[in-house]
Parts: C-alpha cells; structure tokens; sequence
C-alpha cells in the first residue's frame, strides 16, 4: 500500500479484514473575538463517516491532555495503547482522513511513524473528495477488536526546543515554517509573538493542495523543496499540524531526514528566551 491512497482505491479495500480505516478530524471554530478554538470532531464523525471508520481522537486519546502545549505528544506506549483499542495492531494497515486539508491525518500518519508503524497512507483530499463523489457515509461507530500495537519509537522523528536552537546556529540543519506567507513574516500572528524562527525558510503548507484539496503532483511539490534530500529538515507551524503534511509530503519525495517540532510556535513564540524575527525572511 502507498502512502497516499485515492477514494477509488479505499472503495475497493474498504472491507479487507486487516485495513482500518480511522477520521482524524478536528474542528477549528473562531469566538466572537476573532481567536481560534480546536475541538474534536467526534460530533461530526458521528453525523456521518466513512463505513467502518473509527475515530481517532487528537483532542483525546493521542495527546498528552496534562500538558500545556495543544496536541502535545503522549508516550508512546500509551500512543499505541490508544491506536490498539482503535483496532490498529502491528499486522494492520491504516488509512487516515480528515475533513480538513488532510493535515490532521497526516499529524496521526507521522506519529503511528514516530511509534515505529510504517503501514499507514492518508486519503487523498480526504472526506470531502470522498462526498463529493457520492460515496456512501455510515452513522454507525466502528465495532473492531482491540489489536496490540508494538511501540519501536524513533525520536529522531521529533524535534524539540533545544534541537531547535541549535538548529538556528547550524548551517547544515534547515528549518521550515510552514505557516501561511503572512504569519510567518509577522503582519498577522495567532500565537504569543509575531513572526518566524531566525533562519527559517518558509514553505507554505497550504500551497501542496489543488483547488479540490488533493495533493499536487510530485513535480509541483518537488519544485516546492528544493533542498539537499540528506540533510536535517526540521518542521514547526502553530501547533505541529502542517507541519506534520509538510513531513508527510518530504518523506514522500525521498527526503532521509524529517523531524517535526510538535509543540511548534505554541511553545517556542510564548518564551521571550527564544528569538524570532519578522519580515519576509526567505519565502522559499
């Protein structure tokens, strides 16, 4: 199975006994102020899912809820605690989804790698492409047998702070925000300071879709990463989301070396100890 899977493919695998299907939504709501809110989208999964799918829950189940930072990492073990009871074990296969960007699938595609489980694929364009073609959605939760989820960590997958810093002073490590042009040179911010992380280049994860939310042709994204396929790429966003697509879509063209800062801006912009800078910088 590739890593990215079409709504032709998933029609005719849909009840292969070792493929688990899970929606990765979130929902992002804007208050009367203007502010972000995440929620998980548990309620909308259950108004209507892909047959068969279980919900894996990034408000939930696969984040560290004791933590300050939003979506932060849980151990492991109980990572894979949580996918086990989804059905998931060191036998299945996966397809993720979600109804937005296919970037929450892809955080849960890069933690099922990050545990050590390479047997997973996203969705092209998601629940939406899946609609849009008139496909048929169940009410029904998902009935599967809790599976044993083996965890082979690779930490290497996961950057944090300090592999950060040091990253700005090193020339063989290249940072990616992957936030929109205008977050990223600070004219609009949602997190505690505005702008990006010095020497970061900018690659807008937004910009690998196409008009109908699928992923761009390889050319295109290729043309969008010019870097050298060996060295160390670290990613960051808001809250480690596009982060982890922009991840997914290096992985895909060969790059050896992804890591993502989870925690991203959310954790780095609301300490006055760790720089930032506005401007245009180098808009890749």
């Amino acid at each position: 199975m590739d890593s990215l899977v079409t709504t032709v493919w998933l029609g005719r695998h849909l009840d292969d006994a070792d493929l688990v299907v899970l929606d990765c939504s979130v929902v992002t709501l804007t208050d009367e102020d203007g502010n972000l809110r995440n929620e998980s989208g548990r309620r909308q999964y259950a108004q209507g899912h892909i047959p068969g799918a279980g919900f894996a829950d990034l408000k939930g189940d696969l984040c560290d809820s004791a933590s300050d930072i939003e979506f932060a990492l849980p151990v492991p073990a109980a990572f894979c605690d949580a996918m086990g009871r989804l059905g998931v074990g060191d036998d299945s296969r996966v397809v993720l989804y979600d109804n937005f960007m296919s970037a929450w699938a892809a955080r849960v595609w890069w933690m099922l790698r990050w545990a050590g489980f390479d047997r997973a694929a996203i969705l092209d364009g998601g629940l939406t492409a899946w609609v849009r073609e008139g496909r048929p959605l169940s009410v029904d939760p998902a009935m599967r047998a809790a599976k044993r989820l083996t965890p082979a960590p690779r930490s290497d997958l996961i950057a944090d702070r300090d592999e950060v810093m040091a990253a700005i002073g090193d020339d063989s490590d290249t940072l990616i925000d992957t936030l929109p042009a205008v977050n990223y040179s600070g004219e609009e911010t949602i997190y505690a300071r505005p702008g990006h992380i010095p020497t970061a280049i900018n690659i807008c994860g937004i910009d690998f879709l196409d008009s109908e939310g699928c992923l761009r042709s390889r050319d295109e994204l290729d043309a969008m990463h010019r870097l050298e396929h060996d060295a160390r790429i670290i990613t960051y966003c808001g809250g480690g989301i596009l982060a982890s697509l922009n991840a997914f879509v290096m992985t895909r063209l060969g790059f050896r070396d992804v890591a993502v800062y989870t925690a991203s801006l959310q954790e780095w912009a609301a300490d006055p100890a760790n720089p930032m800078e506005a401007g245009s910088g180098d808009l890749h």
